[in-house]
This record gives C-alpha cells, sequence and structure tokens, in this order.
C-alpha cells in the first residue's frame, strides 16, 4: 500500500484490544468478558489464552509464543478489516506495556480509520480498548500499599529500549526519592539488568529499603516476599515478577509494605484503638 492511501477493509467488523487483568478469570472486567464471549476469533500470546479458558466457548483462536507481538496485531487487524469480530488479548492493562500502543502504531501506519463501535461510516473499523488490572495495582495490593505516593515504572528489557536510556530513567527516579516499579526484570537470556539496577539504587537508597517481590501475581503459583534492597538478589525473580522498590518513607508493618500518603503528618490520628 502506498503511504496515504486508506485501508478501508471490508467490514463490518470490529477490533477490541482487551485487557485481561492479571490471570485469574475473576479478575477480568465484564465488559472485557462481554467482548470475549461475542468474538468470533481471539487472538493472543498462548500464555494468556490459557488463562482465558474458563470465559472461551466457541471461538477460534489464534496464539503465538513470545516475540510474536507484531504477527499477532496484523493478524487481528487484518481478519477484523475482513469483517470478523475480534479480540486481541493483553494481560495486565493493554495500555500499560501491552498491545494497544502497537495496533495504534499499525493502524497510524496503514492509515486505517478507529473510532467507537458506534461511529458508523466514519471510520474504517470500529475499534475499542478495554482497560484491565495491570500488574503492578495487582502486586501493590498483594503487598500492602507501596504505591501510596508518586511513583515511577520503568522496564528493564532492553529489547526495544537502549540499556543507556534505561538505566537513566533509574538514576534519575532515584535522585526524586520515587518508588520504583521494575517490570520485566530477569529472562533466561537477560540475568545481569537487575544486578546492575540494584547497584545504582543503593548509590541513592539505603540498603534497607524496603522492596516486594511478587511472582506470578493472581494466578496459579503466587508468590509474595517482603525484604531490602541489599537482599533482593537473593529472592527467586523471572520475567513473571513484578518488583517495588519503596522510597526514603516506605516502611514494613506486619506482612505489609507502606508508603505513607501524609495524612499522619498534617492530622491527628486520635487516641482510640480496638
Amino acid at each position: 500500500m502506498q503511504n496515504g492511501q486508506r485501508d478501508p477493509g471490508r467490514g463490518p467488523g470490529r477490533l477490541a484490544v482487551v485487557s485481561i487483568g492479571p490471570g485469574y478469570p475473576e479478575f477480568i472486567i465484564p465488559r472485557a468478558r462481554q467482548v470475549v464471549e461475542d468474538s468470533q476469533l481471539v487472538v493472543g500470546y498462548k500464555v494468556y489464552l490459557d488463562l482465558l479458558k474458563p470465559v472461551l466457548t466457541t471461538q477460534e483462536l489464534v496464539s503465538t509464543g513470545m516475540m510474536g507481538e507484531m504477527e499477532r496485531c496484523r493478524l487481528a487487524i487484518d481478519r477484523a478489516l475482513a469483517g470478523e469480530k475480534v479480540a486481541l488479548v493483553s494481560s495486565g492493562d493493554a495500555g500499560i506495556y501491552g498491545m494497544a500502543a502497537l495496533v495504534l502504531e499499525i493502524c497510524h501506519a496503514r492509515n486505517i480509520r478507529l473510532g467507537p463501535l458506534d461511529a458508523g461510516g466514519k471510520v474504517d473499523l470500529p475499534f475499542e480498548i478495554i482497560p484491565g488490572i495491570p500488574a503492578l495495582a495487582a502486586g501493590a495490593s498483594l503487598l500492602g500499599a507501596p504505591l501510596t505516593h508518586d511513583f515511577a515504572s520503568i522496564s528493564l528489557s532492553d529489547l526495544l529500549t537502549p540499556w543507556e536510556t534505561i538505566q537513566k530513567r533509574i538514576e534519575l527516579a532515584a535522585q526524586g526519592d520515587f518508588i520504583i516499579v521494575l517490570y520485566n526484570p530477569k529472562s533466561k537470556k537477560r540475568d545481569w539488568q537487575l544486578g546492575a539496577v540494584r547497584d545504582l539504587l543503593l548509590k541513592t537508597y539505603s540498603p534497607q529499603t524496603p522492596v516486594g517481590i511478587v511472582r506470578r501475581a493472581m494466578r496459579q503459583g503466587q508468590e509474595i516476599v517482603l525484604t531490602n534492597l541489599a537482599e533482593l538478589l537473593n529472592h527467586p525473580i523471572d520475567m513473571q515478577t513484578i518488583i517495588i522498590v519503596g522510597n526514603s518513607t516506605t516502611y514494613i508493618f506486619g506482612q505489609y509494605m507502606i508508603t505513607p500518603r501524609g495524612y499522619l503528618n498534617k492530622y491527628e490520628l486520635g487516641t482510640e484503638s480496638k
């Protein structure tokens, strides 16, 4: 297709990028369930389709492995343009390190006009992004309240982002005393970055800074660890792990990690207790 030409498709299909949350079906929002149930085709990473099995019925399923994001998005767009109701599933929230941006980028490059389901003939492809519970929210809820103040979310995967950029973001977030959420902390082929990040953070943060590690949040095999920055590397960590590094005010209370919002510095607590 020449640059600037529109790809009108054959309609009237629709494409929905469906966020499925952290894993268990009970954490999928009702709208996401409805769209998946109404779809003719569901496209996704094989692991995510396996998580969706309790919701699936007679839909055609197309899965790809890791690194198959471009293939999944192109297929979903093409089948929707051909007139099918398509759901492209993404774990967590599709707008946070998920599939939403890639779909929009491809449609922009192909000059496909997208719009709401009720837009009628004003668009080439009815389109919807359905939100979900992101991994950082799922992990935070299991740890307590570590994200109650300003935080930065940083992926350690250097597949698409240069390591120098990631390193700079870590350094600046630490200088700002942000709580830091680390996505994609470690894989079989990428096993040194987390140690490098820990060393960077120790230049600014205390070794005793609380750290929460959540693996497989809200799905089978869930693991929760409370530790500190000095001991971070002594625990099992993989690509299904979310790490939350506290700031200078974060502390541990029993089995909970807490970052104060500042209420008790401004208001009297009172003396009554139960």
